[in-house]
């Protein structure tokens, strides 16, 4: 991959409406994100019913609801994904979902998606994981709250599964995650390890862990946005919203031209420079023709366009093949 994978993650930010899940779409689109991401589950696969809410989620939804209650008001149904997904095509941007239980997956596969993306709470479900690995496609893998071993141990069953590619995401799963937390060098460590491409899953406020990540070498970056973080909801406080998603995108394709190819050479745009910065060997002192060149008639100076100041000790003691004035190039 050549280009940086920008995912603007719309998760549950559409309240279960499908008006709203087209809006985040216009937006993502706009923004210039690569794909618009969703979430594919059936609240009776995913949560018991007496499942507590992360602190997070009580503080940005009512808190006499159950986790289970809360999620089920957010479920996308086959013909929601159907219509989503063909909005995502009219407007130009990929469609993409994660899938949070078995049945879900199977059904985001039916779909045609791109390729599957791991959230962290399921990095150790073995049953899920093979799932996802027998359909063959590239897999994308969230690793919050995970340890290297965990990491490991989920990578060999998708690869034993069948997945031919796998991109491994850190991430920190605390919204919003603080910044002391998110500990972006363990991206090098998960790409030492493993030997697969790295990405950053960002739950942090604002854009500029994200850029960090990329030019850290994160190939794909997974960010929640929404129409307005004042919206309730569990996810909507901490998301961009569509101008700060905008912003996000054009600073990570800015890092992208900026990180160049490592070769270390002149740019085009400097090389006009280098006669107007760099300084030549030129005459303190006019010179009769025959005078030996020495550090009391010789100067560096600019401009550059001369005699490199690196033959400095190559000039000194010969002879001035002519008459030189004050401040004029040294030639021989």
């Amino acid at each position: 991959m050549s280009n940086v994978i920008i995912i603007a993650e719309a998760g549950v930010n559409h309240n279960g409406s499908v008006d709203i899940a087209k809006q985040l779409i216009e937006e993502a689109a706009k923004a210039g994100a690569d794909y618009v991401k969703f979430q594919t589950f059936k609240a009776e696969k995913l949560v018991a019913k007496h499942a507590p809410k992360a602190n997070y989620q009580n503080l940005t939804t009512d808190n006499r609801e159950s986790q289970y209650e809360m999620i089920k008001k957010l479920e996308l149904d086959l013909e929601m994904h159907h219509e989503l997904i063909r909005y995502s095509k009219k407007r130009g941007i990929e469609f993409l979902s994660t899938a949070f239980d078995i049945e879900s997956a199977e059904l985001l596969n039916d779909l045609g998606i791109d390729f599957f993306k791991v959230p962290s709470g399921e990095i150790t479900n073995l049953p899920f994981l093979e799932n996802v690995g027998s359909f063959g496609k590239d897999v994308i893998l969230s690793t919050g709250m995970s340890s290297l071993g965990e990491i490991e141990s989920a990578v060999n069953v998708l690869y034993d599964a069948g997945a031919p590619e796998i991109i491994v995401l850190h991430c920190n799963t605390e919204y919003p995650t603080p910044i002391e937390d998110v500990n972006l060098l363990a991206m090098n460590t998960i790409k030492n390890a493993f030997n697969v491409d790295i990405g950053y899953s960002d739950h942090t406020n604002g854009i500029e862990i994200p850029i960090a990540a990329v030019a850290l070498g994160a190939k794909v970056i997974e960010k929640h946005f929404t129409l307005d973080r004042n919206m309730e909801g569990p996810d909507h406080r901490a998301s961009l919203e569509p101008h700060e998603l905008a912003q996000l995108v054009k600073s990570i394709r800015n890092i992208e031209l900026a990180l160049g190819d490592g070769i270390k050479k002149p740019s085009k745009s400097e090389f006009k420079n280098k006669s107007i910065a760099r300084k030549s060997i030129v005459a303190e002192t006019d010179i009769a023709e025959g005078e030996i060149f020495s550090s009391e008639n010789l100067a560096i100076k600019r401009p550059g366009n001369g005699l490199s100041p690196m033959m400095w000790y190559e000039i000194i003691g010969k002879k001035a093949s002519r008459d030189f004035k004050k401040d004029e190039l040294i030639n021989l």
